[in-house]
């Protein structure tokens, strides 16, 4: 928590735990708890809704996005109920984004990485039974595809995964412009015209600029504005 501020994130299984608010309320308690002594402001709260069967985490993505843009720390409730969804845990991780767990607060990176080595593992069982199962079909005469990589399909797969790497960065850099693009258009809704004038009311809301330094300029918002 760099400057103080959190957003925190929520997990419940089921629409009705979070219509009721079960487990809510001791996840609550937790963050509470664990900011209880520290400066720590919380800036958001998002809570999921989801079963374990599901891969998209739509409050996690937002709760990521509100950190990137206020330069916040996440703060989750309880990381021992995600540590096995292989999902929740690569999104974390390749965010860039801090964060903080109420139950496991010696948890950070390193922890991540061996929880997903975890996570991973069952699917590695999963493929290891599979190749298994080809193997006896092959052994039995089935006829099983394949194809040869050539030299040219080699210099094709080398190509691909640089423009893959180009995509992954412009990929990451339209993110942060989005992530900016609401405070933008609030700025706009309350009166700002110029670019320079969204720029400085920018600053004076203390909005980060994409690159998390320096202070917002006329041409930093019109590049910002070219992903609308």
């Amino acid at each position: 928590m760099a400057n103080g501020k959190v957003v925190t994130y929520l997990r419940v299984s089921t629409a009705r735990q979070g219509m009721s608010g079960l487990g809510l309320e001791a996840q609550r308690a937790a963050v509470q708890a664990h900011l209880r002594g520290s400066e720590g402001k919380i800036v958001a709260e998002l809570v999921e809704v989801e079963s374990g069967k599901r891969n998209d985490r739509p409050q996690l993505m937002r709760a990521l996005k509100l950190c990137r843009l206020h330069g916040a720390t996440l703060l989750i409730a309880k990381l021992d109920r995600l540590s096995r969804n292989v999902a929740f845990l690569s999104n974390l991780m390749e965010s860039g984004v801090g964060f903080t767990a109420a139950d496991m607060p010696e948890a950070d990176k390193t922890h991540l990485q061996m929880m997903m080595v975890f996570a991973e593992h069952e699917a590695r069982a999963i493929s290891a039974r599979t190749k298994a199962a080809l193997q006896a079909a092959k052994a039995r005469g089935t006829v099983l595809g394949g194809c040869r990589v050539t030299a040219e399909r080699f210099a094709d797969i080398g190509a691909e995964g640089r423009a893959a790497s180009a995509e992954a960065r412009a990929t990451k850099a339209r993110g942060r412009a989005q992530d900016r693009l609401e405070a933008i258009e609030d700025v706009k809704a309350n009166g700002a015209v110029s670019l320079r004038q969204i720029a400085a009311e920018l600053n004076a809301r203390g909005v980060p600029t994409p690159s998390q330094f320096g202070s917002w300029s006329a041409a930093q918002v019109s590049r910002v504005l070219q992903y609308a």
